[in-house]
């Protein structure tokens, strides 16, 4: 009887995709990601001196800061989307990026001769409003796709879909912020998906649970 029942619950299952996983995420990820850069371009606009700027050390510190933090934040998250999902090397080496980055931040304030602008900048409020709010379409992509998931942690899970959340909407918000003070990048932009991070971590707390 016991085989019986096997049997029969096997003739519905479906063979899974390859990668249905990194799939499901990616597409998430993707048609979120265009939401967040037409809301940028709705709301902000590019910068005005972009071609200038790409020339700059700064813009393309804060390119690749904010989007090396999406990719690990992506990179966590596909692992503890898994029941048995566990990781530790995307958040050592997005301490590790930090890290580099106020080493960085520290040479540029040393040969300033007034280092308040470059890390308080003039837009604090703007960063601390737009990064989140840039963010909130990848976080809710990405916890709809992780709803069809098995996280073994879901608030942990959460976080890590946060941090890629909050990475994409930062990197999207970049190029519409013309601040130059790597300390304000490691300050605030950080605080900003950090801060998403934990509003993923609270949403997984709920949406996650199975």
């Amino acid at each position: 009887m016991t085989d019986d029942l096997i049997s029969r619950l096997a003739d519905d299952l479906k063979p899974v995709r390859p990668r249905a996983l990194q799939r499901l995420l990616l597409g998430a990820l993707l048609l979120s990601g265009i939401v967040a850069v037409v809301t940028m371009l709705m709301l902000l606009g590019m910068r005005p001196d972009m071609e200038t700027a790409t020339t700059t050390l700064v813009y393309w510190t804060k390119f690749g800061y904010t989007l090396a933090l999406a990719l690990l934040g992506l990179a966590a998250t596909l692992v503890l989307a898994r029941p048995d999902g566990r990781t530790r090397w995307p958040w050592l080496t997005a301490i590790g990026l930090l890290g580099a980055l106020l080493i960085l931040a520290v040479i540029q304030l040393a040969r300033a001769d007034d280092m308040m602008p470059l890390i308080m900048g003039s837009s604090i409020l703007r960063a601390l409003t737009y990064i989140p709010l840039l963010s909130l379409p990848v976080l809710f992509g990405a916890l709809l796709a992780l709803r069809r998931l098995a996280p073994r942690n879901p608030a942990l899970a959460g976080f890590a879909a946060g941090i890629m959340a909050g990475g994409t909407g930062a990197w999207v918000y970049a190029f519409a912020c013309a601040e130059t003070g790597m300390m304000f990048l490691a300050l605030w932009y950080t605080l900003g998906i950090v801060m998403v991070g934990m509003i993923g971590t609270g949403l997984g707390r709920f949406l996650l649970r199975w």
